[in-house]
């Protein structure tokens, strides 16, 4: 079942990191996301270790891909409720998941090791519009059955996000700043950002060590091609809290630039602002 299928579209243009073939929508943003190539994971300081940024998947059981492509495990999910989880509203369109489940055809994702289908796929209204300033690039997808033996994330629901620290993950291809993307090794990786702007969407710098006055984290990195629709976690005692949804990185200038490099953007879909329509769509 699905809710609301919307036509398809992604952030980007075609020759400068989008999945596949692609209809513009913010000319300014790269999609994270590259299913028929790489796909790219966290970007890393140039000066730490690379074992430093790895993290054992079964730390957060809460998260999983929804497409796998050439070995890549592309797109990602945050299970928000025993039932449903939430993702970027382009990962659905742009993975095969919109179209089977539009089809009524069995669609499978593996959380925790275990196999579930996809009941129902819930894309936001605002998905789309055709006007970057009001449109939601988010999507809730119900499972067809409960979920034990994982916690899910809570989500975050005050409006002080500037200046928090937090928990950015992926799979896949890596880099360093100095250099951008690089290789691709299928690892999981965790990094730390911090949010410098809570507005229409949460934004977070790739602060380069380098530069005078920099406010680079001991583990900052970004994530990249392939993570579309994972999470920025705020990490606290009683356990993570989803605070954004990852959607792409900014472009600036003309030349095509190098993704994942020092100095660059990435937004991400803000949770705070869009609670009252999660809530009604996965309250029973």
């Amino acid at each position: 079942m699905i809710n609301k299928p919307q036509s398809g579209f992604s952030i980007g243009t075609p020759e400068k990191h989008c999945f596949g073939t692609a209809i513009q929508f913010l000319s300014f943003v790269f999609i994270l996301l590259l299913p028929f190539s790489s796909s790219q994971g966290i970007i890393i300081r140039h000066d730490k270790g690379d074992s430093r940024y790895q993290v054992r998947e079964e730390s957060y059981p809460q998260l999983f891909h929804l497409h796998t492509s050439f070995e890549n495990k592309v797109c990602m999910a945050t299970l928000i409720n025993p039932h449903w989880a939430i993702t970027a509203a382009h990962c659905a369109n742009q993975t095969p998941l919109l179209k089977t489940v539009q089809e009524k055809s069995p669609y499978s994702l593996t959380i925790n090791k275990k196999l579930y289908g996809v009941a129902e796929l819930v894309m936001h209204p605002l998905y789309d519009t055709g006007n970057e300033l009001d449109n939601v690039d988010l999507a809730l997808i119900r499972l067809d059955q409960e979920v034990q033996g994982v916690t899910p994330v809570a989500l975050y629901r005050r409006a002080d996000e500037v200046d928090q620290i937090v928990s950015l993950l992926g799979w896949g291809f890596t880099g360093i700043g100095t250099r951008g993307l690089q290789s691709n090794d299928g690892k999981f990786r965790r990094a730390q950002n911090r949010v410098v702007e809570a507005g229409q969407w949460l934004t977070f710098l790739f602060d380069d060590p380098r530069s005078s006055g920099n406010q680079a984290l001991a583990l900052e990195g970004i994530p990249g091609l392939g993570d579309s629709g994972g999470p920025a976690l705020l990490e606290t005692e009683s356990g993570p809290l989803l605070m954004g949804i990852a959607l792409g990185e900014l472009e600036e200038g003309d030349s095509p630039p190098v993704q994942g490099l020092y100095g660059t953007t990435q937004i991400y879909e803000r949770i705070s602002s869009h609670l009252e329509w999660i809530e009604q769509v996965v309250t029973p």
